[in-house]
């Protein structure tokens, strides 16, 4: 008899935490924690998110007075228009399974999944919308050297860049040359997920937190002109792009939860498949990504092929 205690709520509230820790990308980058939903949302709506507010200082001027400026952040809009889903059939036995066994031998898997699919989404629209690139010159900050970020540095600081909230994401190729350097075989490893943990290769380098994920892709081994020779990694501050998650309604035949949690929404979905006579646990996250300022981002990155 299936474990009355692991019902959808449990699961998805499991799914939720895990999922999180097995986000790289996410906590590095806008997530609007306030969108207002007025309920669930379909694949292809458009939402609007609040936009990080950028002020500017002037000249006091007696005669004149002060410049008033709005604080008020603007607004952007984001279309909700990925799933990423993973759903799987499960036994009576895993269904019996206590929560923590089934973490380990489902939602592990299946939140690792979701993880990496949502976090190459972030990347590709990372990639396709900047174009200030470092790491092919000047000498001695190439794309294979840390010292890279001194260059993506300089070029994040004549856009008027903050200095805070800097960060760096490299694929292994790249991270296992930058660990040669003496400046990594030293530097503190810490962070504010579990993931980040496990991907940081170093903290502050150069005002920029430099992070590895596997979900950066190599190169071809024969790449055609105008392809990358290189891993293409990206250095940027956090406002530069943005992700956004909402809910999704539980469809009313079925038995679900929906959880959200700092920006991220999940759905657990649970229905007999009566068809196969078996149980399908189908978890999916409605989401979309944007650009906010592609001028706060700098390709890491070699020449491309000629």
């Amino acid at each position: 008899m299936a474990n009355d205690f692991l019902t959808p709520d449990v699961i998805a509230r499991q799914a939720l935490a895990t999922l999180y820790e097995n986000l790289v990308m996410v906590p590095l980058i806008h997530t609007d924690h306030s969108a207002n939903f007025t309920g669930p949302q379909k694949v292809g709506n458009t939402v609007n998110i609040r936009k990080p507010a950028v002020l500017t200082a002037s000249e006091f001027n007696r005669a004149t007075g002060i410049v008033l400026q709005d604080v008020d952040e603007d607004s952007i809009p984001i279309s909700l228009n990925k799933i990423a889903d993973v759903s799987v059939s499960v036994t009576s036995e895993e269904l019996a399974l206590d929560i923590q066994s089934f973490d380990d031998q489902v939602l592990t898997p299946a939140t690792e999944a979701l993880g990496q699919h949502i976090d190459r989404a972030i990347i590709t629209e990372m990639k396709t919308n900047t174009v200030q690139v470092a790491g092919i010159t000047p000498a001695g900050f190439e794309w294979d050297k840390p010292e890279v970020l001194i260059e993506a540095g300089r070029l994040l600081d004549i856009r008027k860049v903050p200095a805070s909230l800097r960060h760096a994401v490299t694929g292994p190729t790249t991270k296992a040359k930058w660990l040669s350097s003496d400046l990594l075989k030293h530097a503190d490893k810490s962070g504010t997920t579990e993931a980040l943990r496990r991907g940081s290769i170093g903290r502050d380098l150069f005002g920029i937190d430099a992070y590895q994920t596997q979900n950066i892709v190599q190169p071809a081994v024969s790449p055609a002109s105008g392809q990358p020779t290189t891993e293409v990694g990206i250095a940027f501050h956090q406002s530069a792009f943005a992700l956004v998650t909402a809910p999704m309604e539980v469809p009313p035949s079925a038995y679900g939860s929906v959880q959200s949690y700092n920006g991220v929404s999940i759905r657990v979905v649970q229905d007999y498949d009566i068809t196969k006579k078996r149980t399908i646990i189908s978890l999916d996250v409605l989401y979309g990504t944007k650009t906010i300022d592609a001028d706060r981002a700098v390709l890491l990155k070699g020449a491309n092929a000629a």
